[in-house]
C-alpha cells in the first residue's frame, strides 16, 4: 500500500491488510464498540482514515497483553474522552500481572507433575497405565 493509500481513506479490505485483521473482525469490533462507525461511501462501502489503523494497532497491544475486549473498550473510552487512560491501564495491568502470577504458578506445579510422571516411567516392559502404576494418584491440578 502506498503512503498516499495511507494517508487518504481506505475500504475495509485495504484497512485489514494492513494491521492484518480480518474484515469479518473489524465489522465485529464495530459492533461491539471497540472501533467507532466508520464513514461510508454514497455506495455504503465502509471508509476509514488512519486513526483506524492506530485504534486497531492498540486493541491489537492490549490483546496481546491479555486484556479482555471489555477492558480494552474501557480504556479507549477514557482517552476518547481526552483523558489520560494511565491510571485505569495500570490498574488493569496490574490486576493481569496478578492473573499472570496465579498461571504461572499453576503451569510450575503441573511441570513438576508430569516431571515426576516421567521419571517414574519404567525404561522396559512398560506396564499398562493404570491409576497408581506410574504415579501415586493426587488430586487434579487446578
Amino acid at each position: 500500500m502506498t503512503s498516499q493509500a495511507m494517508t487518504s481513506y481506505m475500504r475495509i479490505g485495504e484497512l485489514a491488510n494492513v494491521v492484518g485483521l480480518s474484515p469479518d473482525t473489524i465489522r465485529y469490533y464495530e459492533r461491539v464498540d471497540l472501533l467507532p462507525p466508520p464513514a461510508r461511501t454514497p455506495s455504503g462501502y465502509r471508509i476509514y482514515s488512519t486513526q483506524a489503523v492506530d485504534r486497531l494497532r492498540f486493541i491489537q497491544g492490549a490483546q496481546r497483553l491479555g486484556l479482555k475486549l471489555d477492558d480494552i473498550r474501557d480504556l479507549l473510552s477514557v482517552r476518547d474522552t481526552g483523558a489520560c487512560p494511565c491510571e485505569p491501564a495500570g490498574d488493569l495491568l496490574t490486576r493481569r500481572l496478578t492473573e499472570l502470577d496465579a498461571e504461572i504458578k499453576r503451569l510450575k506445579t503441573l511441570r513438576t507433575e508430569m516431571t515426576t510422571m516421567l521419571t517414574a516411567l519404567p525404561a522396559e516392559n512398560c506396564p499398562p497405565p493404570t491409576p497408581g502404576t506410574w504415579l501415586e494418584t493426587k488430586k487434579e491440578v487446578n
